[in-house]
């Protein structure tokens, strides 16, 4: 027998759970079991007065700021226009269902008042938390990074001598000149003379043959569950060599482990991070730079030339030896060199020099360091933790899109870098969440009695007003508190 809809009568009272309209296996109900963050109250109590209005307690800003990336809304307007809408959400932020959402303008205002440390605090606990799930190695970290497309148009771009004639710009130059030349990398020149009046942090940037405003986002990630362990922006223009020390410290710090092995691609693999990361005696699994960018053609590289310490001479190819001729003091290197009968009858001449005195390399300081370091590179571990990181990175940065990494919501460089930070939360929760955990992220503590007492009066206000409401018109419909 075919059902007819009958009309739509509305009830005097609804007695009504949010609890039992969110369904066991919700996502949100894992995400809420793991994600404590009443340590802010005692971060942020010296940011907040101790007179005037109550404001909305930061945890639940910040499960705000999470939903925002989570379900990547286009924008924090919609989001608060959403929510009452979301029973889910609302019973994740801890609202009734007549809860009153405050205005928009609160998350940036929490932000602003916040600062990027808090969001940082934040990355790193929930890092300590896969930690202790066991879901991070901590010994090897796999390291790239990839262009974030600024929130500004290329239209916004002036010239450094057009701004000069406006007063109101002097901040801008400002800020350029603070950027230094680490900032501009390779388009220094245009970086250096012209700014984005929009968002002034952000550098031109070339890529595929198109240039725009960039930041650029640097990740570390452990192999084991590929939990993010180290997230930093800088300028979009920075060479991403730079940032492998700043990057790698952060994975130290956020995991309480000491990296071992460091693997990255050839854009990390110059002679000062190969130096540097094997005096910390961390094994250097990093593509060459020397090696893959070919400026020497078909002659063989310095890297393919072993130095011996204790008899103080370098190996070529072939087994020769080239010995010590020459030192320059100033410049601080030794010039070493093959006999030149060796060269003549060598079957890989064609291949090394083209000089027909035989061929020379420099030795420069830390060369035992150097060489080390490009033998490590060239192991066939390396070569297999090279193609694993090609893969795992990739799949992290693409996993990210769905959360809206990829292009600024916000303007400056620490707002951006919230919104990476806020990214790799959402990403490492959900990993979090798949593989289970043993316990809270941190210790519980009662909310502050004010806010406590807020709660209350707010509950006993809207019983107030719907019981006066029912009073006064007995044709509208009240909710039970």
């Amino acid at each position: 027998m075919i059902g007819f809809e009958s009309p739509s009568s509305t009830k005097l009272f609804y007695h009504f759970n949010l609890e039992k309209k969110v369904r066991p296996n919700h996502p949100l109900r894992k995400l809420k079991e793991i994600l404590n963050l009443d340590f802010m109250y005692g971060l942020l109590k010296d940011r907040y007065g101790t007179n005037g209005n109550v404001s909305v307690p930061p945890p639940v800003i910040m499960k705000m700021m999470v939903l925002l990336f989570l379900y990547n809304v286009r924008s924090e307007r919609e989001l608060m226009e959403t929510i009452p809408e979301r029973l889910d959400w609302l019973w994740f932020l801890g609202y009734d269902i007549d809860g009153e959402v405050p205005d928009h303008s609160v998350l940036s205002k929490a932000r602003k008042r916040w600062g990027e440390d808090i969001f940082k605090e934040l990355f790193n606990r929930v890092v300590r938390q896969a930690v202790d799930a066991g879901l991070v190695d901590g010994e090897k970290i796999f390291v790239d990074s990839s262009l974030v497309e600024a929130d500004a148009s290329r239209n916004s771009v002036r010239s450094r001598k057009e701004l000069d004639l406006d007063d109101k710009y002097r901040e801008l130059l400002k800020r350029l000149d603070e950027r230094g030349e680490e900032g501009l990398g390779e388009h220094g020149k245009v970086n250096r003379e012209h700014i984005s009046a929009t968002d002034p942090d952000a550098t031109i940037t070339k890529r595929k043959g198109e240039a725009k405003l960039y930041y650029q986002v640097h990740r570390g990630v452990d192999g084991k569950q590929e939990i993010i362990t180290s997230c930093t922006v800088s300028t979009g223009a920075v060479n991403e060599a730079h940032r492998l020390p700043e990057v790698i410290a952060g994975h130290e710090a956020a995991t309480g482990a000491e990296v071992k092995v460091a693997v990255a691609d050839s854009k990390y693999g110059t002679k000062e991070n190969f130096i540097g990361l094997k005096k910390q005696g961390i094994t250097t699994h990093l593509k060459n730079l020397a090696q893959s960018s070919g400026k020497r053609g078909a002659i063989f590289g310095k890297e393919r030339f072993v130095y011996d310490p204790e008899r103080d001479v370098f190996i070529c190819p072939q087994g020769n030896e080239l010995r010590k001729r020459s030192s320059n003091a100033a410049r601080n290197w030794t010039e070493y060199k093959a006999s030149k009968s060796a060269c003549r009858e060598c079957p890989l001449r064609s291949h090394c020099t083209r000089d027909r005195n035989g061929r020379t390399v420099k030795k420069e300081p830390d060369e035992e360091y150097l060489s080390a370091a490009r033998e490590d590179a060239g192991s066939e571990m390396a070569m297999a933790d090279l193609k694993t990181r090609q893969h795992l990175m990739e799949r992290s940065f693409a996993i990210g899109k769905r959360y809206g990494y990829k292009r600024a919501r916000w303007r400056g460089t620490w707002r951006v870098s919230i919104q990476q930070l806020l990214v790799a939360v959402v990403q490492n929760l959900k990993k979090i969440a798949r593989h289970g955990i043993d316990g809270p992220m941190a210790e519980t503590r009662p909310l502050p009695q004010s806010t406590m007492s807020c709660t209350v009066a707010a509950k006993f206000k809207t019983l107030m007003a719907a019981l006066c409401y029912f009073i006064t018109s007995r044709e509208a419909p009240c909710y039970t508190v």
